[in-house]
């Protein structure tokens, strides 16, 4: 079995970035898909808050968006540096990547926030591999997303409703000041529930967990209004507050979450594309390391 996965991953070594980088972002969306009990979302258990959604669902979602991102990684090789033009490649790549998940899904929206963010993180990590840090993946993508789409046609998404109902900061903020619910939240909790020896799924529980601690989740406050924001928020600090989810007590606590959050029909939805950003940031120095230096 070792001889098979080693076999594996020299063939995957070969691959060019583009395509690795992508491989990578699909993963990530899986990973998060799976990851159980998540509170109020699609899981391996059930669909959360969701009446359209199902994991079989998500997973074809995610694999319908490989292509989109093998492409804003080569353009983002092929431009080489952040600018209007690469703004606006990875913009055009992103709404007929977003076109073909809803064919996939028969028009069921799984992964619009998800195009978003892991999309540029894909062209952040596909312009300089040689720095596969948080920070300087941050960085590079929130420079990216300052950046106006003047292709952009006139959206009226749920997400920007909020945003202007609520003042909340959406996915597009989120995304200009580099993922601070990312790198500030969900991977330093990641990093400790792993050194505490929590185990995988826990850590990655957890992770999502501190996402939704400060996060003003617009896919929340979509259904659920404030009071439903102050119901995560609150609810995922508790889980933490009590050892997390690899506890007893935080498994409790999680359980409450799960409960309050469905019988408010409010799922965080938008979290669940950050934790799954997170994991991608996560995979890419144990994945490509120093060899995309030779790119």
């Amino acid at each position: 079995m070792r001889a098979l996965n080693v076999a594996f991953e020299a063939s995957a070594r070969s691959l060019p970035l583009a395509e690795r980088l992508a491989d990578l972002a699909v993963d990530a969306l899986i990973d998060e898909a799976d990851l159980s009990p998540k509170p109020a979302l699609v899981d391996r258990r059930s669909s959360g808050a969701h009446q359209d959604l199902h994991l079989g669902l998500m997973h074809a979602s995610a694999l319908s968006l490989w292509p989109a991102f093998k492409e804003m990684a080569e353009v983002a090789i092929e431009i080489g540096e952040i600018g209007q033009p690469l703004r606006e490649a990875i913009g055009r790549i992103g709404r007929d990547g977003e076109v073909a998940m809803m064919r996939t899904t028969q028009g069921v929206n799984t992964h619009r926030g998800a195009i978003w963010a892991l999309g540029l993180l894909v062209t952040a990590a596909a312009l300089d591999p040689s720095d596969l840090s948080a920070a300087g993946l941050g960085l590079r993508a929130g420079c990216l997303a300052l950046i106006e789409d003047r292709n952009l046609p006139v959206q009226h998404s749920h997400g920007a409703e909020v945003a202007r109902k609520y003042g909340a900061m959406g996915a597009r903020e989120q995304a200009q000041m580099g993922f601070p619910a990312v790198t500030q939240k969900g991977l330093p909790q990641l990093q400790r529930s792993r050194a505490t020896g929590h185990g995988e799924q826990n850590a990655r529980l957890d992770a999502l967990l501190a996402i939704m601690t400060t996060l003003s989740d617009t896919c929340v406050l979509y259904r659920a209004g404030e009071h439903g924001l102050s119901t995560m928020q609150r609810g995922a600090q508790r889980v933490l507050d009590a050892g997390g989810s690899a506890t007893l007590s935080g498994r409790r606590a999680l359980h409450e979450l799960d409960q309050q959050l469905l019988s408010l029909n409010a799922s965080p939805g938008g979290a669940a594309d950050l934790l799954a950003a997170c994991l991608f940031i996560d995979c890419l120095e144990p994945a490509l390391g120093d060899e995309t230096r030779n790119v």
